[in-house]
């Protein structure tokens, strides 16, 4: 899966776009219950720095977003179904 631009309303803390609070992916807005991880990383090659978050959202799918912390836009990188029924 390609890595998605999405829309994120994120809680702005001193640092600027700090942590999602809601998103918006195909069409639906997902609430995010709950940030399991956060973590940050760079490209080798370009340097971008990039904040990762790895997220339960509302609709019980587990998923990775980031902020490109150059371009400041926010994407999806990656989102599957919990084997929680």
């Amino acid at each position: 899966m390609a890595d998605i631009k999405i829309e994120v309303t994120a809680y702005s803390g001193y640092r600027g776009e700090e942590s999602p609070r809601s998103f918006i992916v195909d069409g639906r807005k997902v609430d995010v219950l709950v940030v399991e991880r956060m973590w940050m990383a760079e490209e080798e090659l370009s340097r971008r720095q990039r904040r990762f978050f790895s997220v339960k959202g509302s609709d019980g799918v587990l998923y990775t977003l980031y902020y490109d912390l150059e371009y400041r836009e926010w994407f999806l990188r990656s989102g599957g179904r919990d084997d929680v029924n």
